[in-house]
């Protein structure tokens, strides 16, 4: 299957370049895949498509101020985007530029408050580091560090917490599970008054999210690991919900990949922690999920694929090419797409 086959025309004064003032009043695009429909909506809509028993598995991940600016001992300017935690006070981290920091480089943050020293390349060309500090090292990336916004966003985000769920949590992602950024707790509220479940998982949003597919074909395409837990108390919800036939409903690719890597051939899950380079594309049979929450994708994207893969390449492209004429926002602060209904 080409990559080339995942490509749409999109305008460049589509990329969202700041969130919408309220979180809910995004707009919403509701396709079915049994009817073939298109439903233009807005987001806070969203309850008049979930029935009472649906569980909706959202991913409470906190983003980090993982992008820090820095200096050499020489004095040349460097910037880390810090990607996954290893060990300790060692981290997998972009580093730029690469081709000036290598093995055994330090590198100064604020003043001296961080300090850092590469210690191995690692596959893909990122960097094994290990920190030195006094204190708190979240208490000290909040000071000195900035939200790593996605490439396409050029805006200074003046709010932080924009960039985070209303319900994030469990401090580690790279990038924020941008589907989620749509739901208030009013929302929430509302959903939950009417017999909705919400269970959560955990995936650390990672590099994944920033590497481009570079081969001509999908299959030979290596995602990258991203690491996820889900609680036992969630684990039930899901399962209680499959037992008695009720809609498992993923807020987000990321909740998506976490549900389809644990399940079982039944689509029942156990609480579970560990790594996930599940990359789903069309051909793949979804075992847990019954429905999906997400945002606009990138063309040629892995998550372009993924969505193909549960709704059909055909049906979301002409999804995409609709909402480009309805001139939709694109990407993470842009607008919404659910997909419904059964093959």
């Amino acid at each position: 299957m080409k990559v080339s086959e995942f490509n749409y025309e999109l305008p460049e004064e589509l990329i969202a370049q700041t969130p919408i003032q309220k979180r809910d009043e995004s707009r919403l695009m509701v396709l079915n895949k049994k009817t073939q429909t298109i439903e233009h909506k807005k987001f806070k809509d969203i309850i008049d498509y979930l029935e009472p028993g649906d569980v909706l598995v959202r991913n409470n991940t906190k983003v980090i101020p993982a992008r820090l600016y820095g200096k050499k001992e020489t004095g040349a300017n460097v910037e880390f985007l810090l990607l996954n935690n290893i060990e300790a006070d060692i981290w997998e981290t972009i580093v730029r530029p690469g081709n000036k920091l290598h093995v055994g480089t330090k590198v100064i943050f604020g003043d001296g408050i961080l300090k850092a020293q590469i210690i191995d390349t690692m596959e893909g060309g990122t960097r094994k580091v290990k920190f030195e500090y006094k204190g708190i090292f979240n208490e000290i990336l909040d000071k000195i560090g900035l939200m790593p916004l996605p490439p396409y966003i050029h805006e200074t985000l003046k709010e932080k917490e924009r960039y985070q769920t209303v319900y994030a949590k469990y401090d580690g992602s790279a990038a924020a599970p941008t589907a989620g950024l749509h739901f208030t707790n009013e929302l929430l509220e509302k959903i939950q008054k009417k017999g909705v479940e919400i269970a959560n998982v955990t995936l650390h949003v990672g590099i994944g999210t920033f590497r481009p597919v570079k081969e001509d074909t999908v299959e030979k395409h290596k995602m990258h690991s991203e690491h996820f837990y889900i609680k036992k108390e969630d684990a039930e919800k899901i399962n209680k919900a499959k037992k008695e036939g009720k809609r498992v409903i993923a807020v987000g690719t990321t909740s998506c990949r976490v549900l389809e890597t644990i399940a079982d051939s039944d689509g029942y899950v156990q609480p579970t922690e560990g790594d996930t380079q599940i990359f789903i594309y069309p051909g793949y049979k979804f075992k847990c999920l019954d429905a999906l929450i997400t945002n606009f994708h990138l063309p040629q994207s892995t998550l372009l694929m993924l969505v193909s893969a549960l709704a059909g390449k055909d049906y979301i492209l002409k999804a995409y090419n609709e909402a480009v004429k309805e001139k939709y926002r694109f990407f993470s602060f842009g607008d919404a797409m659910v997909i419904l209904g059964t093959d």
